[in-house]
C-alpha cells in the first residue's frame, strides 16, 4: 500500500529541514541564505500585491512573498506560490536562444520555496520546489524540478543519520562490486583507479572514503541549484540535481541525484530521451538522443549517445560512447565506442582505446560467479566480433582480430596483432605489426588525442605518445621473450603459457619483431635526448652529457588515469595518504600536478637508460663519436617510420578491392581525397625534414666545439 501522508495545506512548503537538524539560534533557511549569497530583498507593495491577485497568483501567506527592487508583478501570472519565495528584477524584455523565445517573467507554475534570479524566463514549470534558480534562466514545460533536505548531488556521501546502506557506489571493474568506489564531483580518472586497484591496503581504503565524505557538508537542507543561463525545456523529471551555468537540457526523460557540471566555457547539453540517475556529469559533457547512465561518472569533454547505455562505469576525458551498452568497467581518457552491437563489461581500458561493431568484451564468465575482469594498455583496439573471456590481460597497442577467442590470454607483447586461427586450431601473434604494416593509425591517432584534448583544467598530464615509459618497458620484456623461443627457418616459434588451453601459441616474424623493438627503444631514447639537447642549447657534447639524469637501472613505470608515474611514486602517494600528508582530494590533484611537473625528467632519466640497454653500454660508452652514430640511424629510423605512414594509408589506394567501386581514379579522389594532398602525412614528411635539419645543426656542434 502506498503510504500518503495528510498535512496542513499551510505547511507546504515550510519545515523543508527537520527542527533536530537546525542548528540553535538558526533558521531552516540558514543553508539556503548562504547558498543565495546574501541577496536583499523587501515585501511586496500593496500595489504589487494587487497586480499579482489580478493576474491569477495565489500564495498560502503573501508576507513570505519577497522580492527585489525594480520588480515587475505584472511579469507573473497564473502561479502558486508556497513558502518563502523571493523573487529578482523581472523587466519587460523577452529572452531569445538557438530561436527558443521566452517573455521574461513566471507563468503558469507552482513554485514551493524557491530563489528566483533576475530577468528570468519560467513558463509551464508544474512543480518547482526547494531551488536556487540564477539569473537569467530560462525553463519552460517542466513536470518537476525540485530537491530534498537530504540532496547529494550525486555524490557518495551520507548525510546526518543516514545509513550506511543507502550509500552510492559504482561497481567499477568487476560486476560483484569488489572494487566499488565512491563517487565524487571532480573525480578523476587517477583517483578512481588509484580506489578500484589496491582493495588489499584497508586503511587506503578508508582514507579514500574519508576523502570523499569531506567533499561535501553532511548537513540537511541544501537546495538545489540551477546555474546562470541555463535553458531547460521539455523535460520530466528533474530531482536533487545540481546544474551548473550555460547547460542546456531539452527533452530528458529524468535527471535524479546528479551534478551537471557546466559553464561559460565548458558548455554541458544534455538532450531527447536520456535518463541519468545516481552521477555525476563533467565539464563540457554532452549526452542525447535516448541514453540511459545509472551509477556513473562522465569525466570532463565526454559523450554519450544514440541510446547508450553506461551503468556502474566510469567514463574518462574526452570519451564518446554511442548506441552501445558498457557496465561495470573503468574507462581512461580517449575511448571510442561507437557500434550498437559492441558490449563492454567488467572492464579496466588504460585509455586511446576503440571498440569495434560486435566486440563483446567481458561477456564471457569462466568463473561460477559474475567476477571476471579483462584488463588492458593502452591503445586497445578489439576488432569485429570479438569475444574475449575473463580474465584476460592485454599489453599496450593490442588489436585483435574478428573471431571468438576460447580461452583466457595474457598478451604481454605490446603493439602485436592477435588472431584466432580456428583452420589450425591456434592462436596467433604477430609482435610489432602497428610498426610493420599500420604506422599510419598509430602516428594519426598519437596527434588525434592531442588534438581532441578539450581540457582546460589539465590537472592529469596524460601521455599520448605511443613510445613512452609504459611501451618501452612492454618492449624490454617482450625481447626478453622472443629472444628465448626456439624459432624455425620461417621466422615463427610456438609456446605456449598465453592461453589458458592446450593448444600451441604460434608467434610469427620473430626475428623481425625483435630487430623492430630494439630499433624502437633506441629511437625513442635518442628522441628524448635530441628534445632535451634542443631546449637547452647546449653548447657542446660534454656539457650536455653531465646534465644527464643517472640511475642504476630502467625505472617502472604505472599508467595511473591516463597520466605515468613511476611505481615508486605512486607508493610514495599510497604512504602520504595513510599518513595524512595528502589529506583529501585536493591535495591528491595537487600531487598529479607536481608529479606531471616533474614528469619531463623522468621520462629523460627512462629514455637514457633505455638507451644504454639496448645498446649495452655503459655511461662511460656514451661518447661523441657513439652519439654522432646514432644521430644517423635516428634519422634513418625516422624516415623509415614516415615513409611506413605513407606506405601503410598508400594500400588503401592501390589495393584493387578498394578500387572497384570506383570507375576511374577521379571519382576515387572526390570520394576519399588525393593521396598526396593528404595533409596529416604532409606534415609527417614536413617533420622528416625539420628533424634532418636539427639533426645537423647539432652535429655541428660536436664536431666543431
Amino acid at each position: 500500500m502506498n503510504i500518503i501522508k495528510t498535512h496542513p495545506v499551510e505547511e507546504l512548503g515550510y519545515n523543508f529541514i527537520d527542527p533536530k537538524y537546525i542548528p540553535k539560534g538558526q533558521t531552516e533557511y540558514h543553508i539556503r541564505d548562504m547558498q543565495n549569497g546574501g541577496k536583499k530583498y523587501r515585501a511586496l507593495t500593496t500595489s504589487e500585491l494587487d497586480t499579482l491577485i489580478h493576474n491569477r497568483n495565489t500564495s498560502d501567506n503573501w508576507n513570505n512573498v519577497q522580492v527585489s527592487e525594480n520588480f515587475t508583478a505584472g511579469l507573473i501570472k497564473n502561479c502558486k506560490f508556497y513558502g518563502l519565495v523571493r523573487i529578482g528584477v523581472l523587466q519587460p524584455f523577452y529572452r531569445e536562444f538557438h530561436n527558443f523565445r521566452m517573455a521574461v517573467g513566471i507563468y503558469n507554475s507552482t513554485i514551493i520555496s524557491c530563489d528566483l534570479g533576475d530577468n528570468i524566463c519560467i513558463d509551464n514549470v508544474n512543480f518547482l520546489s526547494h531551488y536556487i534558480i540564477c539569473d537569467d534562466v530560462m525553463m519552460a514545460n517542466v513536470n518537476e524540478l525540485a530537491c530534498t533536505d537530504h540532496a547529494k548531488f550525486g555524490n557518495g556521501i551520507l548525510k546526518e543519520d543516514e545509513k550506511e546502506s543507502i550509500r552510492t557506489w559504482v561497481e567499477v571493474c568487476n560486476e560483484n562490486g569488489g572494487r566499488s568506489i565512491l563517487p565524487f564531483n571532480g573525480m578523476l580518472p587517477g583517483d578512481a583507479y588509484l580506489w578500484s586497484k589496491y582493495r588489499d591496503d584497508l586503511v587506503l581504503m578508508q582514507k579514500f572514503k574519508e576523502f570523499t565524505q569531506k567533499e561535501l557538508d553532511e548537513k540537511r537542507g541544501y537546495y538545489g541549484k540551477v546555474g546562470e543561463r541555463t535553458v531547460i525545456k521539455n523535460c520530466g523529471i528533474i530531482k536533487d540535481t545540481w546544474i551548473g551555468a550555460d547547460a542546456y537540457l531539452k527533452g530528458a526523460n529524468k535527471i535524479k541525484n546528479v551534478t551537471v557540471n557546466s559553464d561559460a566555457a565548458r558548455k554541458t547539453q544534455i538532450g531527447e530521451g536520456c535518463e541519468l540517475v545516481n552521477g555525476i556529469v563533467g565539464y563540457g559533457c554532452r549526452a542525447f538522443y535516448g541514453v540511459k547512465a545509472v551509477r556513473f561518472i562522465m569525466a570532463s569533454h565526454s559523450q554519450l549517445k544514440y541510446g547508450a547505455r553506461l551503468i556502474n562505469s566510469y567514463l574518462g576525458n574526452n570519451s564518446t560512447i554511442s548506441c552501445c551498452e558498457v557496465l561495470n568497467s573503468l574507462i581512461f581518457p580517449n575511448h571510442e565506442q561507437h557500434h550498437n552491437n559492441s558490449f563492454l563489461c567488467a572492464s579496466l581500458l588504460m585509455g586511446q582505446s576503440n571498440m569495434a561493431a560486435g566486440a563483446t568484451v567481458g561477456s564471457n564468465h569462466n568463473s561460477r560467479g559474475a567476477d571476471g575482469e579483462i584488463q588492458a594498455g593502452r591503445g586497445f583496439w578489439p576488432g569485429l566480433c570479438v569475444s574475449l573471456k575473463h580474465n584476460s590481460k592485454f599489453a599496450s597497442f593490442t588489436i585483435i582480430a574478428k573471431g571468438t577467442f576460447p580461452a583466457e590470454m595474457n598478451i604481454t607483447i605490446p603493439f602485436s596483432l592477435v588472431s584466432n586461427d580456428v583452420a589450425n586450431d591456434q592462436l596467433l601473434i604477430m609482435p610489432a605489426y602497428w610498426f610493420m604494416y599500420n604506422m599510419y593509425a598509430l602516428e594519426r591517432n598519437a596527434w588525434k588525442y592531442i588534438d581532441r584534448d578539450k581540457r582546460t583544467e589539465k590537472i592529469q598530464l596524460l601521455t599520448y605518445n605511443y613510445l613512452a615509459p609504459d611501451t618501452i618497458n612492454e618492449m624490454f620484456n617482450a625481447i626478453k621473450l622472443l629472444e628465448k623461443l626456439t624459432v624455425n627457418e620461417n621466422g615463427e616459434a610456438t609456446t605456449n603459457g598465453i592461453e589458458n588451453t592446450n593448444r600451441n601459441t604460434k608467434i610469427i616474424k620473430v626475428p623481425q619483431s625483435i630487430k623492430i623493438f630494439k630499433e624502437v627503444v633506441q629511437y625513442y631514447g635518442m628522441i628524448t635526448l635530441l628534445e632535451y639537447y634542443q631546449q637547452n642549447n647546449f653548447p657542446n657534447f660534454n656539457d650536455f652529457k653531465k646534465s644527464l639524469p643517472t640511475s642504476i637501472s630502467r625505472a617502472s613505470f604505472m599508467n595511473i588515469g591516463g597520466q605515468l608515474m613511476k611505481t615508486t611514486i605512486v607508493n610514495k602517494i599510497k604512504i602520504d595518504v595513510k599518513d595524512n600528508t595528502i589529506n583529501g582530494w585536493a591535495d591528491m590533484h595537487n600531487r598529479y600536478k607536481s608529479e606531471g611537473e616533474q614528469y619531463s625528467i623522468d621520462l629523460l632519466e627512462h629514455a637514457y637508460c633505455s638507451l644504454l640497454e639496448i645498446l649495452n653500454i655503459t655511461t662511460k660508452q656514451f661518447t661523441a663519436e657513439l652519439f654522432t652514430t646514432l644521430l644517423e640511424q635516428t634519422i634513418a629510423t625516422k624516415q623509415w617510420m614516415t615513409e611506413g605512414i605513407l606506405k601503410s594509408r598508400e594500400k588503401d589506394y592501390t589495393n584493387p578491392y578498394r578500387k572497384m567501386v570506383y570507375e576511374n581514379n577521379e571519382e576515387m579522389n572526390k570520394v576519399i581525397g588525393k593521396l598526396e594532398e593528404n595533409s596529416f602525412i604532409q606534415k609527417q614528411f614536413e617533420g622528416l625534414v625539420e628533424f634532418k635539419e636539427m639533426v645537423k645543426e647539432i652535429q655541428k656542434n660536436l664536431i666543431f666545439r
